[in-house]
């Protein structure tokens, strides 16, 4: 491949990472995925493939749990696959929800539907065999898995909350269009997955280019005051503004993003910048100029430093910025004011704006499983089978049962009580998320989803001894540095290093605004949780009222705020 790869106003030496090999040679995302698929004697994808079926979405997984021991036996890992479902909004129909709930049951390992903070599902442990019927399960219900992973614009969000807006349908019906906008073109994942004819006219990528993006890129829409979709951890983002009773257009921020690499300090986690205000008329013009910048300037050399945030600071925002000007035809007007409050899930009943109810569940981990004495699965596909709205599942892994009429209430309560989807939660248990890691993620170091619910146990009772028990700390537990739970925008972060040992990041706020810096390397969840107790009985007798915790550790000099994450994250 070519030493020299243009990206605007720099020239990136060195040579092509394999990744874009793959994708230069894979006839538009096709490989030979279909002919894998009929290898029988293996459990898995070979080669470039492995790599390929990311963009269908899928990735290729094994028990980690029996990893060592197949090994020692002779034998190869016990490969499936996680299927992430394309789903703009976090927008599903009951009627939707009882298929994949029944293709859960019946065709994975594991029988659980995992909520998502992307806003989305996942099912975990489908065999190969079975890759072909979930596809068609999802197509016949009108969903798709196709650009939810790898380099490509994922899954888009937006803030799910349709309680208090009027306008939450108008910004809901843009994300979807944001999403079939930025979709790839190919015609691989209907010829694969679907059995569709190959096309006659020759494929084409006319926004994503034949190598499609550097890295993954997401995006998010928001209506302020609520940042539930946690906005700075996103490539490209849309702040709703409304004026006058009017949804006019969005402020536009770019260039977030949060994965790191524990033993590689030109990485780094990054707030997005903002842009500029742009008209509703203008929007796919401005998002789709935004792709091709990076799909043109990004770093194709080297995958760590590949996403948005590098390239805006390689390059300089403002140049950035330009530049989508000059390719959208578009002047960016200045950024028009907004502000948020809060970004947490609001939970039980909300009287919504429609006189309708919405009932947002708290599903810890976003794990729906039938569980001894609470049987959660089965109590969702109950409400499903009766409920005439809406599901809408959120950016912190819950569930709202949306557009519930006064006649519905109370037998959709009664079931959800009935089967544990509702009861008594702390605060801080509300405000606290875990990515999957063990024992299906290849890329884990250490537990966070299997610890989490203990560990917040032990938070509980440290909170209670010091009199904030109503109170909550934005808490997140990731098993890698990638930033799946979004550990760097919490007020307190663990990022796993390796089995049983964390990075402490301590600072960021209740809002999602601001990065935390790391205050303790490689520790214990037991040294963690000493720390803890002694910085809560600090807050619980020195705070200002209504002083959230990372502000609190940031006013009293614990922590030094993060100013230029580039230059002074690993200080």
């Amino acid at each position: 491949m070519s030493n020299k790869k243009y990206c605007g106003p720099l020239l990136i030496e060195g040579k092509l990472v394999d990744a874009e090999r793959m994708k230069a040679e894979s006839c538009y995302l096709r490989g030979s995925i279909a002919e894998d698929l009929n290898n029988n004697l293996s459990g898995g994808f070979h080669g470039d493939n492995f790599f390929l079926i990311r963009f269908h979405g899928m990735y290729q997984q094994d028990d980690r749990d029996l990893r060592a021991e197949r090994a020692e036996q002779k034998l190869d890992a016990k490969h499936a696959m996680m299927l992430r479902c394309r789903l703009p909004g976090g927008v599903i129909t009951a009627e939707q929800w009882l298929a994949i709930d029944q293709f859960a049951t019946a065709n994975t390992l594991y029988g659980s539907i995992r909520l998502t903070n992307r806003q989305t599902f996942q099912f975990h442990g489908i065999l190969k065999k079975n890759l072909k019927l979930a596809h068609t399960m999802l197509n016949s219900i009108g969903l798709d898995s196709l650009g939810t992973a790898n380099d490509v614009n994922r899954n888009v969000l937006c803030s799910a909350n349709p309680m208090e807006s009027i306008f939450h349908q108008e910004v809901y019906e843009y994300a979807k269009k944001i999403s079939e906008h930025l979709l790839p073109r190919t015609k691989a994942y209907a010829e694969i997955w679907l059995d569709k004819k190959k096309a006659t006219t020759t494929d084409s990528e006319p926004i994503l280019g034949k190598t499609y993006l550097p890295r993954k890129f997401k995006t998010t829409f928001v209506i302020p005051p609520h940042n539930e979709v946690d906005l700075h951890a996103n490539d490209m983002n849309f702040i709703a503004i409304i004026e006058k009773g009017i949804l006019t257009g969005f402020n536009l921020l770019v260039g977030g993003g949060l994965s790191i690499d524990h033993a590689d300090k030109t990485t780094y986690p990054r707030t997005a910048t903002e842009f500029g205000y742009v008209s509703k008329n203008n929007l796919l013009k401005i998002a789709e100029a935004v792709i091709s910048v990076q799909r043109d300037w990004g770093n194709r050399t080297n995958r760590k430093n590949a996403k948005t945030k590098y390239t805006l600071e390689r390059v300089g925002p403002h140049v950035f910025k330009t530049e989508v000007e000059n390719r959208s035809g578009v002047t960016l007007e200045p950024i028009r004011h907004y502000h948020f409050t809060t970004r947490g899930d609001r939970f039980g009943w909300v009287h919504g704006v429609d006189d309708k109810w919405n009932l947002t569940l708290f599903i810890e981990n976003g794990r729906l499983l039938d569980y001894p004495g609470r049987p959660l699965k089965t109590g969702m596909a109950e409400i499903a089978k009766i409920h005439k709205g809406f599901f809408r599942l959120t950016a912190n892994q819950n569930l709202i049962v949306s557009g519930v009429t006064q006649l519905e209430k109370e037998n959709i309560e009664k079931i959800a009580r009935l089967y544990g989807l509702m009861g008594h939660t702390s605060h801080q248990r509300e405000h606290s998320m875990a990515c999957v890691s063990f024992p299906t993620c290849p890329l884990a170091m250490a537990e966070a989803e299997r610890i989490l619910p203990k560990f917040v146990t032990h938070v509980e009772k440290i909170m209670k001894k010091y009199n904030v028990e109503d109170e909550y700390i934005v808490l997140r537990i990731t098993g890698c540095p990638n930033g799946c739970a979004r550990a760097l925008l919490a007020e307190v972060g663990l990022i796993g290093r390796s089995p049983g040992r964390y990075n402490m990041y301590l600072g960021g706020n209740r809002i999602g605004t601001r990065i935390p810096r790391i205050y303790q390397k490689n520790i214990s969840i037991e040294d963690s949780l000493k720390i803890l107790d002694k910085l809560i009985y600090k807050w619980s007798n020195l705070r200002k009222i209504n002083e959230g915790f990372g502000d609190f550790i940031v006013r009293t000099g614990l922590i030094k705020p993060i100013l230029d994450p580039a230059r002074d994250f690993w200080q």
